[in-house]
């Protein structure tokens, strides 16, 4: 447990640490009633990004955590298999960078099924 705080408290991990509490300040808002999912609906469009038919706070907060998900991970892998020096500092990085690259194509895997559930417009009326 140590080293999963420690790997999540670090750098560059800490950067996607302080998005995804921010991310979950934002749901939790939203539960309180405060604001809507669809808040930055008119802000950005993810189409381009292969990410649209989700509300746009849904589809960044699932990148988020994905992307946290696995730098945590893969930190804790390297802290755990590199001997420590530079070299493990400087694989942290490509590491991040991977894990975000990952957490894109995850999260346009896991938005697919959500946009038949989350449709942007009501069908029609009867």
């Amino acid at each position: 447990m140590h080293m999963i705080a420690e790997a999540a408290t670090g750098l560059p991990t800490l950067l996607l640490t302080a998005a995804l509490v921010v991310a979950a300040g934002f749901w939790l808002l939203v539960a309180l009633g405060v604001t809507t999912p669809h808040a930055f609906d008119s802000d950005a469009d993810l189409e381009a990004w292969g990410m649209g038919g989700v509300p746009v706070a849904l589809a960044l907060s699932l990148l988020t955590l994905c992307a946290w998900l696995l730098a945590t991970g893969v930190t804790v892998l390297l802290d755990a298999h590199v001997p420590h020096g530079p070299g493990a500092g400087l694989l942290r990085l490509p590491a991040l960078v991977g894990a975000l690259l990952a957490a894109w194509r995850l999260t346009r895997f896991f938005v697919r099924p959500l946009h038949r559930l989350l449709p942007d417009e009501p069908g029609p009326s009867r």
